[in-house]
């Protein structure tokens, strides 16, 4: 019994050392990251220059712009590759009409990014419940191992399946706390790149 003792320990303490990573930030028992949850973002927040026209709404009716929205918002394409794209495109617009579509380039961007930051936000509301629920799964299954373990006429084979799977799901937990730190950092990295990228039209607009 010494020995499954011994291996027993480290697997309860270790879960629970997981468990506080998933304290909440604020009022939202369901946020647990660092960063402080802002649910959407406004406009100001990321364009500075001339107040835009309620026609910008209208972006997605663009065939030309609605895909250029898409393109510049997806992660994998490198910044300063976007940056040159939405170059490219104010340079191509002819003068009378480049102060509409810049505009609407940047409300199609806001529009879009801001509403897949917000469905990451809530993606990780989800995650997060997953792991409280997972954790008071382990703390229950610690629980009822270490009062089997006290047993004296304990089935040595049923505790030492139990341990195994204890060990196996205390590691899945510590993996997925482990990839929520990366997915906290999500919504701060779509913030920073529509920031970027309607800085690069203003300064478009600015130099026209």
């Amino acid at each position: 019994m010494r020995w499954l003792s011994l291996i027993l320990l480290p697997v309860v303490a270790a879960a629970n050392l997981a468990w506080p990573a998933l304290a909440a930030q604020g009022d939202d028992p369901d946020w647990p990251c660092i960063q402080r949850k802002v649910p959407k973002l406004s406009l100001g927040q990321v364009w500075n220059g001339a107040e835009l026209q309620a026609a910008t709404a209208d972006w997605s009716k663009d065939a030309t712009i609605s895909a250029l929205v898409v393109e510049l918002s997806a992660r994998r394409v490198p910044l300063p590759e976007a940056q040159q794209k939405i170059s490219r495109y104010a340079e191509g617009l002819p003068k009378g009409e480049r102060e509409q579509r810049m505009t609407m380039l940047v409300r199609g961007l806001f529009d879009h990014m801001n509403r897949e930051r917000s469905e990451v936000i809530s993606g990780i509301a989800r995650y997060a419940r997953g792991q409280r629920d997972m954790a008071a799964r382990l703390r229950q299954e610690a629980s009822a191992v270490d009062a089997l373990r006290a047993k004296p006429d304990a089935d040595l084979n049923e505790l030492a399946l139990r341990n195994d799977r204890l060990v196996f799901q205390t590691r899945i937990f510590q993996e997925r706390a482990q990839s929520l730190s990366f997915v906290c950092e999500v919504p701060t990295l779509i913030e920073q790149r529509l920031y970027a990228l309607a800085k690069t039209i203003a300064q478009m607009l600015e130099a026209r």
